[in-house]
């Protein structure tokens, strides 16, 4: 089902209708989240509660785990069974750039790196308070920088949540040539990437009572963690705000029962009126979050494999920029 705005059909936003099926199994779950929503909880506590919560996500079959730097950033990768030489994603995990840690992402991202037929690493970036902005950003730059030296000629980045937010902003700053590196960027794939910083988006007032996890003022304040003073307007920090033209291939998936949404509706439309191939899918009845419920619900399991197929597609292809 395509999107439509005052009647005019936008093809590159998808809309996906919910499952009934789903829509029974994501009530208890969602009744659950609601009993914490907006809740903000001391940093190590959180962070503590936020990799148990990521734990639970069940672990595909054939994967391996190696502890390694890249770029002197300590982190993971994650080897599907069968892989193909030369590529790589590198998935820069969410949690609001205040938690959320390599290890206990390693199984979603097992799911991902598995249906694309590529090893993945997942940098534990700095976090804040204790290492705001853009400490995070640097991490990541240096682990794109390094990443050729494990051998590797293509890369596909990925993120969820502020991992999206670090994703889009490597591939402006690749496409920008503000960072030099041999290997390729050929494609990034973000879930509910978090793009404007100054928290401008519509859905924050539209879609307050529908999210059943975040509000505004505590967004607000894991915002303002993150920043430590810093301009909401950077590009850096909001890649909303950044040069859009000359990026790779884009998609985003996104639950329309987010605050989140509009950040990723205007980032969508942004690019694509700056010549990029960036397409979004909207996933009704969605709460944040909820590609890390494969095995559980459809629309997790159809999400990563639209992002596992896309991710194949572009590794193997030449590119194109």
């Amino acid at each position: 089902m395509e999107h439509t705005r005052n009647g005019v059909a936008e093809p590159f936003i998808a809309i996906r209708p919910l499952d009934p099926e789903d829509a029974s199994a994501i009530a208890p779950m969602r009744a659950a989240l609601r009993a914490v929503k907006g809740l903000r909880a001391e940093t190590g506590n959180a962070r503590a509660q936020f990799d148990a919560l990521m734990e639970r996500v069940p672990p595909p079959g054939g994967i391996t785990f190696e502890t390694a730097s890249v770029g002197d950033v300590p982190g993971l990768w994650v080897h599907p069974a069968s892989i193909r030489s030369g590529e790589a994603i590198l998935h820069l995990h969410g949690g609001w750039f205040n938690f959320g840690s390599a290890r206990a992402y390693r199984h979603l991202v097992g799911h991902i790196a598995a249906r694309a037929g590529a090893r993945a690493f997942v940098p534990d970036y700095r976090l804040a308070p204790e290492h705001p902005f853009p400490a995070a950003i640097d991490d990541v730059l240096a682990c794109y920088r390094a990443i050729e030296e494990s051998g590797v000629r293509r890369v596909a980045v990925t993120g969820d949540s502020a991992g999206g937010n670090l994703a889009l902003v490597l591939a402006s700053c690749v496409a920008a040539r503000a960072v030099s590196a041999t290997a390729t960027l050929v494609g990034a794939a973000a879930v509910s990437p978090v793009t404007d910083l100054t928290l401008s988006g519509r859905t924050y007032e539209t879609r307050a009572d529908a999210d059943p996890l975040f509000t505004r003022p505590q967004v607000t304040e894991l915002v303002r963690s993150y920043l430590g003073g810093a301009d909401a307007n950077n590009p850096l920090a909001s890649p909303l705000q950044g040069p859009l033209s000359g990026l790779p291939p884009i998609r985003i998936h996104v639950g329309d029962d987010e605050v989140l949404l509009d950040d990723s509706q205007r980032y969508v439309e942004r690019a694509v009126a700056a010549g990029v191939d960036c397409r979004l899918e909207v996933w009704m009845g969605m709460h944040h979050g909820f590609v890390s419920s494969v095995g559980m619900i459809k629309a997790a399991t159809l999400s990563l494999d639209a992002i596992g197929g896309f991710l194949s597609e572009r590794l193997q292809l030449p590119s194109t920029r």
